[in-house]
């Protein structure tokens, strides 16, 4: 079901650093959601890396970028080093944010039973309303990087 227009469903998430994470928290500023199904999977990699180069342009659009995805705080922090992401990567680890946002994906990598999420991509405006979003139709594509830029 689409999101946009709506308010962004709250979450409670977890950092690399084992630390809660609440969406609420940072009500009142532009929020980029960038959902990943699995670190050190390639096209995870690129992706999160395009938004680190880009992320002094997400600043300047006074945003904050968030990267989610089922792994655990472990391998996110691992992910982190190793890709020398500075933005916050949080631990969906039940699946809930991905359940809420649409996005949960079955299957993934064929793998029977193993659930990820999907790729996607939501801004929040200020107002806590999702004004943009981008959910691929599998996992093996990325987003519109440009398009994500110009909706800030």
């Amino acid at each position: 079901m689409p999101l946009l227009n709506q308010t962004a469903p709250d979450f409670t998430l977890i950092n690399t650093d084992k630390e809660q994470v609440k969406l609420a928290d940072h009500r009142g500023k532009k929020i980029v959601l960038a959902f990943y199904p699995a670190a050190f999977s390639g096209i995870c990699d690129q992706e999160m890396c395009i938004f680190e180069e880009r992320l002094d342009q997400l600043n300047n659009a006074q945003a904050l970028v968030f990267g989610i995805s089922p792994d655990s705080p472990f391998a996110n922090a691992k992910f982190a080093e190793v890709n020398n992401i500075s933005f916050p990567l949080l631990s969906d680890l039940h699946l809930q944010a991905a359940r809420d946002y649409g996005v949960e994906f079955e299957n993934f990598a064929f793998i029977d039973g193993y659930t990820a999420c999907n790729r996607a991509v939501f801004i929040i405006g200020e107002d806590g309303s999702i004004v943009y979003e981008w959910v691929a139709e599998h996992p093996g594509i990325e987003p519109d990087y440009d398009e994500v830029m110009a909706a800030l």
